[in-house]
């Protein structure tokens, strides 16, 4: 409860501090300024968590697939192992 407070607090704050009234802070174009120079910044940090992650998917997959292969050769086993007990008993 009180984070929602807080929360809706900090929202009319903001929003008080960049309307342009004199009765307000004004401070679009400074809030401007700061995304201007933010944005570029903000890319480079998106850019590098987007190629962290898919590295990590790429990872993934390799290892997903060395799991499916090794399942398959199990069952691959498992399946030969009955048939070589069936032709030794009929032997």
């Amino acid at each position: 409860m009180i984070a929602l407070l807080i929360g809706v607090l900090l929202i009319l704050f903001a929003v008080y501090s960049i309307l342009p009234f004199p009765w307000a802070l004004s401070w679009w174009p400074e809030v401007i300024q700061f995304l201007k120079g933010g944005v570029p910044i903000m890319a480079v940090f998106i850019g590098l968590i987007s190629f962290f992650v898919g590295i990590a998917d790429i990872k993934d997959k390799i290892e997903s697939r060395r799991e499916e292969e090794e399942e398959e050769k199990k069952e691959s086993e498992e399946e030969k192992e009955p048939e070589e007990e069936e032709v030794k008993s009929e032997e």
